[in-house]
């Protein structure tokens, strides 16, 4: 049965909190510099998952509002609030954010825009947005191959991958990015990005992606060997590196 894109990580949130690579905090100082935003301003954070991207911007002194339409994931962000009361959560979704209009100066969104209707979603964010207000689309872009790790991650994705060729195709690049923030410009900033895993983080960071099986599918174990023989074939002093590129396509809607 295919699962709705607000249904995919419900089984996975903890895997997709601890295992999934963060953001780069330089993401935040680099909008204030080219969109000249402001400490204080409002930030909505759709498809905000667990909060990974959430939480650069209320550690960068940001009043934030997460919106995240599955309930797991918002709990795990709603934890935040702890270390964070300028965190709000909401149960809305890209294309009804349940926001005011005009309410929010910067909307963000990281590693979903693929699973969103894409014309609903921006007229959406151009409710919400308020006057010179800015759009940033955020992707960890995992590197694929060039070495005997990166290879052989790869090779176990599309092994045991339930509908893993179905979610890469569905993956927003340049030119669907462009689409949706024509006819205004977008621009483009990247960061270097990496994860150091243990063999637990290797297998978390398999188990995150919502196409690998989980226990008791009967890939499971099959897909574990083959995790720990990368693992143990590839660490150094315990540990792989797992290689990102953080790119982060900003405009005005």
């Amino acid at each position: 049965m295919q699962l709705k894109p607000t249904e995919r990580f419900t089984t996975r949130v903890e895997s997709y909190r601890h295992f999934r690579p963060h953001y780069p905090s330089e993401i935040v100082e680099a909008l204030h510099r080219e969109c000249g935003l402001k400490t204080n301003d409002l930030v909505a954070d759709v498809a905000a998952g667990t909060g990974l991207l959430t939480e650069i911007f209320l550690a960068a002194a940001h009043p934030v509002i997460a919106i995240e339409p599955n309930d797991a994931m918002r709990a795990v962000c709603a934890a935040l609030q702890s270390d964070y009361p300028r965190l709000q959560c909401a149960p809305g979704t890209a294309e009804n954010t349940g926001l005011p209009n005009r309410s929010v100066a910067l909307v963000t969104v990281a590693q979903a825009l693929h699973w969103f209707d894409l014309p609903a979603a921006r007229a959406e964010f151009a409710r919400i947005l308020s006057p010179g207000g800015w759009c940033a689309i955020i992707y960890n872009h995992r590197r694929m191959g060039g070495d005997a790790f990166h290879d052989g991650y790869e090779r176990i994705l599309q092994t045991f991958g339930t509908d893993y060729a179905a979610v890469q195709a569905r993956h927003a690049g340049p030119q669907e990015i462009a689409e949706f923030f024509a006819p205004s410009a977008v621009r483009t900033l990247t960061f270097p990005n990496h994860q150091d895993l243990q063999l637990a983080g290797l297998m978390g960071r398999v188990l995150s992606s919502s196409y690998m099986p989980q226990p008791g599918h009967p890939q499971y174990e099959a897909m574990t060997r083959a995790v720990e023989t990368l693992f143990t074939q590839n660490q150094h002093h315990g540990t792989v590196r797992m290689d990102y590129e953080t790119v982060v396509s900003f405009g005005q809607l």
